[in-house]
């Protein structure tokens, strides 16, 4: 079931409590193509209970223990020894196909045995689709198909996050079928396009979690799913692994790529920038560089 399945504002602390661990999340981005460009689907979480409470988020949810198969680890060895890359494509025990980013891969004077970083990635990524794929199931009644699925971005919350999920995102095209939600766990849906979701948060009139944010940002601009499908298969993975500052706009999120993202101090220093002001609507994303 879902639960926590992607990273939100979080209180910033004085960093003295240990880290929470991780667990693992997925989250799926169905696409369709409407009349006036490309909508996605966004699911309403109950206004009084859970952690994102009243958010408006993907479908997605925690990497359930069924979703993990022991033999995991072995069908990545094998593509590994067969000369295919467990960075870039591992075949698992359902045939699913994993994108990852292939300059992420480590060096190795063994061009058989992935590094094992690379391995522990690709092996979680099996999971994390096997999750992917049961979630939208759950919450939506869509089949989507695991190999359809299109690694976008992986998100790691801060480590004073009460509870933190190494969340992996993907997108795909909507099946057909009809939207029959899970009572328990979402009260609405609605189909939009990316730039109408954004406005309708810098509004105060839907709440929105960053990752959701930043992806929708993501989103615009594209004259069809295809073309959306396209730019991000060809783009690969994206990582961010959150850290927390402040601005006189109040919180503020960073990634690597900003110059503030090793220390604070520097927030208002010349340099990259990839941070998203949420102190207050409406938020301020700002990014060099960024595909």
């Amino acid at each position: 079931m879902t639960r926590d399945a992607q990273t939100g504002p979080v209180p910033i602390g004085d960093g003295a409590s240990p880290a929470a661990p991780l667990g693992v999340a997925a989250t799926v981005v169905l696409l369709r193509d409407g009349a006036e460009g490309p909508e996605v689907l966004l699911l309403e979480r109950p206004r009084h209970r859970g952690s994102f409470a009243g958010a408006w988020v993907f479908p997605g949810g925690g990497v359930d223990p069924e979703d993990r198969l022991l033999t995991d680890a072995a069908d990545i060895a094998d593509v590994a020894a067969s000369g295919g890359s467990a960075a870039t494509a591992a075949e698992g025990a359902e045939g699913m196909i994993i994108g990852a980013d292939a300059g992420d891969s480590a060096d190795s004077d063994d061009p058989i045995a992935p590094a094992p970083a690379e391995a522990a990635e690709a092996v979680e990524q099996l999971a994390a689709r096997r999750a992917a794929v049961r979630e939208v199931r759950e919450e939506t009644g869509l089949t989507v198909s695991p190999d359809a699925l299109v690694s976008t971005a992986l998100w790691i919350p801060p480590p004073i996050a009460p509870k933190r999920m190494r969340t992996w995102f993907y997108l795909t095209a909507a099946p057909a079928g009809i939207i029959v939600l899970a009572e328990d766990e979402v009260i609405d849906y609605a189909w939009l396009r990316p730039a109408i979701a954004l406005e309708r948060h810098a509004s105060a009139v839907m709440t929105l979690v960053a990752p959701t944010w930043v992806t929708l940002h993501g989103l615009q601009g594209f004259e069809s799913v295809a073309a959306i499908v396209a730019h991000f298969t060809g783009r690969g993975l994206a990582h961010y692994e959150t850290r927390l500052g402040a601005s006189e706009r109040g919180q503020v999120l960073f990634w690597a790529g900003d110059v503030a993202y090793d220390d604070q101090a520097h927030i208002e220093q010349e340099g990259g920038r990839h941070r998203l002001e949420i102190g207050q609507v409406p938020w301020v994303y700002t990014a060099s560089d960024r595909a």
